[in-house]
């Protein structure tokens, strides 16, 4: 069972915090907001988290660029506005996270990013390449070449979509407000904070409905957000970014905010989530030793222990594990495309440069991204 501790003591954060915490009240950015958050997630990391950041507040900042008092509704001023701003927003966290002795790094996605498989595994690989580095990646979305995205997306689903894709532990959404409540505080002087739920509970959405409590200041979409970061087994924590040291106080186990658990362990979670992502592109043929190791072990699938390769799928796309019995055994993202595993099959990782002249992964399939059958 989730508890606050379990949270406090997670490994690995995305943080998302919303455009009224980053922006002075329509001015532009509020750098001692950025300033004060770039010292409370330093804090954190020190103590060994490791932390990806979704920042809004980048057309914020580009109106004030050039001196737009009223937002914009055209999508190309809107994108323009996000464009100049994007500088201006990676400018201040870069500067923040430097005094730290913390590199930053900005990446920039789109919904059509994380549903293609190979994106998907390029994204994954960059990201988490970066936290290896010791890096923070500043994301949000590339409003500038997106066209439904600026109108309809929001940055607690992008927070959700790369706890996703990273497997993080703990997403905290920070916001406002003071979390979740069952009425409406504004209009209800008995409303109470709901400190902990699951993210799947149905009472959670019917509370926020078009006209209830909690679709007031972007709550439903908090809502489904924990519901999509549950999918991959993540929690979710949200709080007001209001209220002092909130990140070192989630850190430290105290009630604050409020907590939606995944229903489901991380691992099981993740390998539902991605169970429903599959369309076989094509096979992978196993010898018995792989078949054994894949089925018991719980491994990555190696190509050495790959006998044949059957079909023409791309890098991220699905393929079919076949045991040396003759059954499906797997299925999995690959990372290589079939002209390329076939190339590899039945080789050590050690020898894929010499015969592709590249390496991209030392895995055929990483076990994170295999599900068994």
């Amino acid at each position: 069972m989730t508890t606050r501790k379990t949270v406090a003591e997670s490994k690995r954060w995305v943080i998302k915090i919303g455009s009224s915490l980053i922006t002075d009240e329509g001015r532009g950015l509020n750098t001692k907001a950025i300033q004060a958050w770039a010292e409370q997630i330093a804090r954190l990391r020190a103590t060994g988290k490791e932390i990806l950041l979704v920042s809004s507040g980048a057309v914020a900042e580009g109106m004030a660029r050039i001196g737009w008092k009223t937002r914009p509704s055209a999508l190309h001023e809107l994108q323009a506005a996000a464009a100049l701003g994007q500088m201006g927003l990676i400018q201040h966290f870069e500067s923040c996270f430097k005094q730290h002795n913390i590199h930053t790094a900005q990446v920039l996605l789109t919904h059509e990013d994380l549903s293609n498989r190979q994106r998907y595994l390029n994204d994954r690989s960059t990201l988490k390449t970066l936290l290896t580095l010791g890096a923070i990646p500043i994301i949000n979305e590339n409003d500038t070449v997106a066209t439904d995205e600026i109108r309809f997306g929001d940055n607690d689903t992008l927070g959700a979509l790369v706890s996703n894709l990273v497997e993080a532990d703990t997403l905290v959404i920070l916001t406002d407000q003071q979390g979740l409540y069952n009425k409406d505080p504004r209009y209800n002087d008995d409303a109470k904070l709901i400190s902990q739920s699951t993210a799947s509970n149905h009472q959670l959405l019917t509370m926020a409905g078009d006209s209830g409590a909690l679709g007031q200041g972007g709550m439903r979409t908090k809502i489904t957000a924990a519901q999509c970061a549950a999918r991959s087994g993540a929690t979710t924590i949200i709080a007001s970014g209001a209220e002092t040291d909130i990140l070192q106080k989630i850190a430290s186990g105290e009630a604050v905010g409020t907590l939606l658990a995944a229903d489901n362990e991380p691992i099981t979670a993740r390998k539902q989530w991605l169970a429903n992502q599959l369309k076989i592109s094509g096979k992978l043929y196993l010898d018995a030793g792989a078949s054994k190791a894949v089925q018991q072990s719980g491994v990555s699938l190696l190509a050495v222990g790959v006998t044949e390769v059957e079909g023409a799928f791309q890098r991220g796309e699905v393929v079919s594990c076949i045991g040396a019995d003759g059954t499906e055994i797997a299925r999995g993202l690959v990372n290589y495309g079939a002209k390329e595993s076939r190339m590899i099959k039945g080789q050590n990782s050690e020898q894929f440069e010499g015969i592709l002249g590249y390496v991209d992964e030392a895995e055929l399939i990483h076990r994170d991204n295999l599900v068994l059958l």
